[in-house]
């Protein structure tokens, strides 16, 4: 399966030129993957003015994306702020051809940030199934967490994180990509953004794909806009897994709600 991974600088709170840039981005790489994946509320950037910004699943940024998967007949992922019930999520949407939607809201709320004021918290993790792999989806802070990422009996086979990771904290980011990877022996791929945001917050992006053994297949420029594609192999990582058993001998345990 081929992975591109959109790392953009993102416009404050205004989906419609955030969405006219992604459009840009991508008119001439739907031929070239099979799955395109953008940052966390890549459509306003991280703000916490959710009541400001939010749509319904049926709103403008769901239906773009359905729209882009139908044309192109590639599934396209990423988060953004959306509200049900008067309540507030960060959901991350992930559009496959066929009209095929899913959706995962982020479990781990980024509370020195005061997304637990603002936003309700998820409580179910959501893997995917898409060419033949199952995908963990996760969104920035999750990654902090190893127990919710855990794989357990082998049930993904590719983890992708979303995120708004800032530069003060980058060699964390990549460090714990990496571990993510290799503990529960699949790929990752983590997608960040760049630029400042309107809280005057900087990224340096630093986006990756990393191999089941910790290998960066693909890294980004940091702090530079890039739109860059890597393949996987399920069968290699079948291989792998089958080689180097790790997964057999791995701790039991049960989430907890």
């Amino acid at each position: 399966m081929r992975i591109t991974i959109v790392q953009a600088d993102l416009v404050w709170e205004n989906a419609d030129a955030n969405l006219d840039h992604f459009h840009e981005l991508l008119k001439n790489h739907g031929s070239e993957t099979d799955l395109v994946v953008l940052p966390e509320m890549f459509n306003t950037g991280f703000t916490m003015n959710a009541a400001g910004v939010a749509e319904k699943m049926n709103g403008k940024t769901v239906k773009w994306m359905q729209d882009f998967a139908s044309a192109e007949g590639i599934a396209i992922t990423g988060s953004l702020i959306i509200e049900e019930n008067k309540r507030y999520y960060n959901r991350m949407v992930f559009a496959a051809p066929g009209a095929v939607l899913y959706h995962y809201d982020k479990s781990h709320l980024f509370r020195m940030e005061k997304e637990t004021s603002y936003f309700e918290k998820g409580s179910r993790q959501v893997i995917v199934p898409y060419m033949g792999f199952n995908i963990n989806l996760q969104i920035c802070y999750d990654l902090r967490f190893p127990v919710w990422s855990r794989n357990v009996a082998n049930s993904y086979d590719l983890m992708i994180n979303v995120a708004s990771w800032p530069a003060a904290r980058r060699k964390v980011w990549s460090a714990l990509l990496t571990a993510r990877a290799i503990e529960n022996q699949c790929y990752h791929v983590g997608v960040n953004r760049v630029g400042t945001d309107g809280e005057g917050i900087s990224y340096t992006g630093d986006s990756q794909i990393i191999g089941p053994k910790g290998d960066i297949l693909l890294e980004t420029t940091a702090s530079k806009e890039e739109v860059v594609t890597a393949e996987i192999s399920l069968e290699y990582l079948q291989a792998f897994r089958k080689k180097f058993p790790v997964w057999q001998d791995a701790d039991s345990f049960r989430l907890m709600p």
